[in-house]
């Protein structure tokens, strides 16, 4: 992904999400931008954090039916979640407790969504090829997870 495509999706979000201040309607419009600006994905979405039930529960996204709920700790997700640090996995077959909600995706891409010390949750992509998430797509997931903490809660 280029310099200039990263600008223009990080202009595009900020466009979308000013002023809006609801996070169900933030997260749908991020997650469709990412699926629009994202060649060889099949799915982009939102886990978001329930506490009383201590696990990530299905927000917002582009693609198949997901799972629902994800224990803190379990798959991509959880582990992302718990551990506050991105991951990217080459092939999802290689992950001890993946879990695969699409039999199509390959590789993944998780990044946790923290604000002050709150968790949030996850934004949560995945691949129908193998190797499909570099740095500098973590670089760019990165930035728009932080264009997008600035405008919720």
């Amino acid at each position: 992904m280029t310099t200039e495509l990263n600008y223009m999706i990080s202009k595009q979000l900020h466009a979308l999400i000013a002023d809006e201040p609801n996070l169900i309607a933030i997260l749908s419009n991020a997650s469709a931008l990412i699926n629009e600006q994202f060649d060889d994905i099949n799915w982009a979405g939102f886990y978001l954090w329930d506490e009383e039930q201590d696990e990530l529960v299905l927000g917002p996204f582009q693609g198949k039916v997901a799972c629902v709920r994800i224990k803190n700790g379990s798959g991509v997700c959880g582990t992302a979640f718990n551990e506050e640090r991105t991951i990217i996995v080459p092939d999802v077959h290689l992950f001890p407790g993946h879990i695969a909600c699409d039999a199509a995706s390959q590789s993944e891409i998780v990044v946790p969504l923290v604000k002050n010390g709150k968790k949030i949750g996850v934004l949560d992509i995945d691949a129908p090829v193998k190797d499909r998430f570099s740095e500098k797509d973590k670089e760019v997931l990165e930035e728009l997870a932080a264009v997008l903490l600035q405008a919720i809660i």
